[in-house]
């Protein structure tokens, strides 16, 4: 008598999970369904772009961590942008095309992770300030410097595009969230504008 063994999709995956030999599989899976952040995302108004970047993950080769904290430069008109003086090698690529990442050297010691925003010919970038990690652990992350040195962002990662690099993006997640809007801080110039996002309980 032969016998068929017939386990439902829910029970197979639970299975699936508790299984440490297919953990490479089902992160294929995983990694399969994931939706990587279009240029058409980041080439609208830097502050809605600012707020919807809140909860998206940030990837990077192995690391995975929520976004959680932001800051958005708009512009020349901007007195902490670092467009506010115009076009410079340094600052070339926030006048580029969006969904390229703006990274920095700062105080000598520490890199700064920002994605290029708006239409290009418009100097705009959204400063990453923290993410909350999730792979390989689980672990809080604030601060631009720390994050950039936890996860071995440096110069060289400067001008990638994060919307076609799937080592190096952001992708969507489903995830509800409440934040907050705060002056930017580590700043001189420009502490009037609300332009500070963070992730609240």
């Amino acid at each position: 008598m032969r016998l068929t063994l017939v386990i439902h999709p829910r029970v197979f995956i639970s299975l699936f999970n508790n299984s440490s030999a297919s953990t490479s599989r089902l992160n294929t899976v995983i990694q399969m369904t994931e939706h990587i952040l279009p240029r058409e995302f980041y080439e609208r108004n830097t502050l809605d772009v600012s707020k919807q970047l809140l909860g998206k993950v940030l990837k990077f080769y192995h690391c995975r961590g929520i976004i959680t904290e932001i800051e958005a430069y708009i512009g020349q008109d901007d007195p902490a942008c670092h467009a506010a003086k115009g076009y410079t090698p340094r600052n070339s690529v926030m006048f580029g095309v969006a969904g390229f990442s703006y990274i920095y050297f700062i105080y000598g010691m520490y890199y700064c992770l920002n994605i290029v925003t708006e239409k290009e010919g418009f100097p705009a970038a959204i400063l990453i300030r923290g993410i909350e990690l999730i792979e390989p652990v689980q672990l809080t992350i604030n601060g631009p410097g720390r994050l950039c040195k936890y996860l071995s962002i440096s110069k060289a990662n400067n001008a990638f595009d994060l919307t076609t690099d799937h080592n190096f993006c952001v992708y969507n997640k489903d995830k509800k969230i409440k934040y907050i809007r705060t002056p930017r801080i580590g700043i001189k110039k420009g502490t009037d504008k609300l332009w500070r996002f963070k992730i609240i309980p």
